[in-house]
């Protein structure tokens, strides 16, 4: 990176709350946010959230007919930027994206179309992709660029990495990056299931972890969907506001040998982790907020791309996901939320059922994602 950029806002929606002592308070305790519906396991928001969601549709009548992804985006970027100490009507760029954009809605619409050969007339522009930015924008005001993407698993993060360069170009002096996800609707849940990666029932919740990321021990995969967005405020120069500063960036994509493949030894990650890294010793790094979706091949591809980067010198890991499942293209946000949470209160959130002692101190943390296809990103966060 040319020179660091600072993170002065963040705000988030998921099963852990939407006020940041409401979802620190979460991550303190070992208990997991997921339940089954129709006999599958999914993590939901929290009451106090959807009770939020709820007040927003009713709050404006063009809201009424949007998706939840939307609406999640709209919601969190309005307290990333009061956080932040940014109006509405500013000059600051947008990059928010979505591995699956308006799942819920898109669903909903086509199966109107397969019954009556008709479908609504707002179907397309609320369904598509670059609707999640534009909304927010528009809720905003805002005078800057607006950007949507999606690059599976690791958008948000992808998000940030666009948001770093416009700010470093010139072009920009702030810039609002986050990533929103609906998932859970039968049709999605039923792919991922159909990937056979998906955490198989077990009513038995009491004293049982549904998702079992990191655990390196496990005999089948437990990945959960689960939903929520997560909205950051970047700035190119120090204020007294500043959370967290991001002094490294890494990214890159490995050859594919299947649709959703990722090497054994995590190639990508590597890459990744090595160019985020920078001229930092790896000793440097004390926690690594891992993307570890709670499958086999993922979770131990990862942690071999880890122990080749790091040798001997390994940092803790953690993840969030066992509390809160995989939020797709949001999941790195709320990732480097939990990194945030972490350096802000200098305490490290461990994953209950494994044994890890806290590191010595918490000054560097680095937090990945990837998706399917093996696009990693890696960011070095710092005090």
């Amino acid at each position: 990176m040319l020179k660091p950029v600072y993170i002065t806002g963040i705000s988030s929606i998921s099963p852990l709350g939407t006020a940041k002592e409401e979802v620190w308070g979460n991550y303190l305790n070992s208990n997991h946010k997921f339940k089954l519906r129709d006999n599958s396991f999914i993590a939901e928001l929290s009451e106090s959230a959807i009770s939020e969601i709820q007040k927003l549709k009713i709050s404006d009548k063009k809201y009424k007919s949007l998706d939840d992804s939307t609406l999640f985006a709209i919601f969190s970027a309005r307290k990333a930027i009061k956080d932040a100490g940014w109006g509405v009507n500013g000059n600051f760029g947008i990059n928010i994206g979505s591995s699956r954009g308006a799942t819920k809605l898109f669903e909903i619409n086509y199966n109107k179309f397969l019954q009556n050969r008709k479908t609504e007339t707002l179907s397309s522009p609320n369904t598509t992709l670059g609707n999640i930015s534009s909304w927010v924008a528009h809720d905003l005001q805002t005078k800057g660029p607006e950007v949507s993407h999606s690059i599976t698993c690791s958008t948000a993060l992808h998000a940030l990495l666009n948001g770093v360069a416009w700010l470093q170009s010139g072009l920009c002096d702030q810039f609002l990056v986050g990533g929103s996800e609906a998932p859970l609707t039968p049709f999605t849940i039923a792919q991922m299931e159909a990937l056979k990666i998906y955490a198989k029932p077990n009513k038995n919740l009491e004293n049982h972890y549904p998702c079992l990321s990191l655990d390196l021990k496990k005999d089948q995969n437990t990945m959960i969907l689960g939903e929520g967005a997560a909205m950051i405020c970047l700035e190119l120069e120090y204020s007294k506001k500043a959370l967290a500063k991001i002094i490294g960036i890494g990214y890159a994509t490995e050859i594919l040998e299947h649709n959703v493949s990722l090497s054994t030894n995590g190639e990508c990650f590597q890459r990744s982790m090595t160019m985020a890294l920078g001229e930092l010793s790896p000793n440097e790094v004390d926690i690594i907020v891992t993307h570890t979706p709670g499958t086999i091949k993922g979770d131990n591809s990862e942690m071999e791309a880890i122990k080749k980067v790091f040798c001997n010198e390994i940092p803790k890991t953690t993840t969030n996901k066992w509390k809160i499942g995989h939020t797709l293209g949001a999941s790195g946000v709320l990732s480097l939320e939990m990194a945030v949470l972490m350096l802000q209160k200098q305490e490290f959130i461990n994953v209950p059922y494994l044994d890890s002692l806290p590191p010595k101190r918490i000054k560097n943390i680095m937090i990945n994602a990837v998706g399917f296809g093996g696009n990693a990103v890696s960011i070095l966060l710092s005090k």
